[in-house]
């Protein structure tokens, strides 16, 4: 896979990521349709999350530096720095409670956000693979290989096969969106969809990021890493109320109740 990335560009980057949540936007309208919700809340509980995960997947990667001073301006920063997915998600994560608490709305939307989250991570990452360092040297003849130009641009090799990591995200993205829209009306209790979506995602991302071409800090672990680290206990826990549930349903059903 020989000159892939088309390094640098921008415009590329951001119109597959704007292609991206136009998808999500859609999908998340159908899920509204297909379950019937006509309620207007929805949208701004959408818009609400949008934003905040925007906001948050530049502001998020900011804190490079225990030492507050030796981090750039935060203008600066917004301007030239870093993105993150994960950051972005955690946002948008804030932005759906932020956006509840405006218009008052109640019940779960996690399984109507889920499905439309991963097919827009599906898309997005095509402009990261597109125009960013793909992640480290694969050993093997079947990995991405830069240009001398492009080597410049994304600071990495020349000449040398590197694991192409955002290929790797898309094919998982891909695959949990068709695993999400199998199963979303499958699991026990509203927003357990989300939380399996999210789940699998951290590990995933947990192992591809020894081959992506992100930063070790501490112990041979990326930031990315220690940040995933720090959210297993609550994912742990709330896979094991799932799974719990899930387990209980034949039970309930045997007793004559309801297994919906």
């Amino acid at each position: 896979m020989v000159g892939l990335p088309l390094a640098g560009n921008g415009v590329v980057h951001g119109l597959l990521m704007g292609l991206g949540i136009a998808a999500g936007l859609l999908v998340f309208a159908g899920e509204i349709r297909r379950r019937g919700l006509r309620d207007d809340r929805l949208w701004v509980i959408a818009g609400t999350s949008l934003a905040l995960g925007a906001v948050a997947s530049r502001v998020g990667t900011w804190w490079q530096q225990l030492d507050p001073s030796q981090n750039e301006p935060i203008l600066q920063w917004w301007n030239d720095g870093n993105r993150s997915i994960l950051a972005a998600l955690v946002g948008a994560w804030i932005g759906v409670y932020v956006g509840k608490w405006i218009t008052g709305y109640k019940p779960s939307t996690g399984d109507l956000f889920a499905p439309a989250v991963a097919l827009a991570m599906a898309i997005g990452r095509v402009g990261c693979l597109l125009t960013e360092l793909p992640g480290h040297p694969t050993g093997a003849g079947w990995g991405i290989v830069l240009s001398p130009q492009q080597a410049v641009l994304v600071g990495g090799p020349a000449g040398v096969p590197l694991h192409p990591t955002f290929a790797y995200e898309i094919a998982f993205q891909a695959a949990a969106f068709v695993w999400l829209r199998r199963y979303r009306d499958r699991l026990a209790k509203p927003g357990d969809l989300f939380i399996c979506y999210v789940a699998g995602y951290a590990l995933f991302r947990f192992a591809v990021e020894f081959v992506r071409a992100n930063d070790q800090v501490w112990l041979g672990l990326t930031r990315p890493q220690w940040f995933l680290l720090c959210m297993l206990p609550v994912l742990t826990w709330r896979i094991s109320r799932i799974w719990r549930a899930r387990q209980s349903r034949p039970t309930v059903a045997l007793i004559g109740g309801r297994d919906d």
